[in-house]
């Protein structure tokens, strides 16, 4: 029996109560999920996804680095959560990750039995991951978009991670899957051009990040396979982390 994959446009579309046994790749390529694989890649301990700046600001400030943007806006005494540059800041640290879209549409996802990060920096080890033996037959790919908006640039990381699957596995896609994979093929060679064109694009290249554009549109870098686990904090509340 082929296993299924299917596309969600936007973390809004997600429903809790069909997330029961589906394993859940979540993509925000510019730039949640490719924060999150340069962290690990690059010795974090852990990145702990939170949902808004006030939650992150909870977090004791021994051993943690606090990373983080809202609209666009690295948020004021945290580090800039662009991939490039979190190496000094995140080596032996767990990191505490706020983002307007990305760790929002993770949580939106921790019902699900797995739930991975993926970017185009790691996606062919998680796709090796999401086709082992064990897993799921059924794989939901969940674009995070933008505050209710669909992204361009999450729907190409989509059909990249739906490249590599295919490579590995034979799969049925859904009408949204093939959209998401004919897009990747279509700009296979030139990933900085559409990751450029999309909205979240030109607003990074407006606020001079041009270049980490390219560092994140870089394919299969990272051997990193960020996997949604849940830990017991001192204050003894239930959060969920990536390792």
């Amino acid at each position: 029996m082929k296993g299924k994959v299917h596309v969600i446009l936007k973390k809004e579309e997600l429903l809790a109560k069909k997330l029961e046994g589906k394993t859940v790749v979540i993509f925000d390529v510019l730039l949640a999920t490719s924060t999150i694989a340069a962290a690990l890649q690059q010795g974090a301990i852990e990145v702990i996804p939170v949902k808004n700046e006030e939650e992150a600001r909870k977090y004791k400030p021994d051993e943690i680095a606090l990373v983080g943007e809202y609209r666009g806006k690295t948020i004021e005494g945290f580090f800039d959560p662009n991939p490039s540059t979190l190496k000094e800041h995140v080596q032996n640290k767990a990191v505490i990750l706020s983002t307007t879209n990305g760790t929002v549409a993770i949580h939106n996802a921790e019902k699900a039995k797995h739930v991975y990060a993926a970017s185009l920096l790691n996606g062919e080890a998680v796709a090796n991951a999401v086709c082992q033996p064990s897993q799921d037959e059924t794989v939901l790919l969940v674009c995070s978009g933008s505050s209710d908006r669909f992204c361009l640039e999450d729907l190409y990381g989509a059909g990249y991670f739906i490249s590599c699957l295919l490579q590995l596995k034979t799969f049925h896609l859904t009408d949204a899957a093939k959209a998401a994979l004919l897009l990747y093929e279509a700009y296979e060679h030139s990933p900085v051009e559409i990751l450029k064109r999309s909205a979240v694009g030109e607003m990074l290249t407006q606020y001079g990040f041009l270049d980490e554009i390219g560092f994140v549109s870089r394919k299969n870098v990272y051997s990193v396979v960020p996997k949604v686990v849940k830990k017991k904090l001192v204050n003894g509340e239930e959060t969920i982390c990536l390792k």
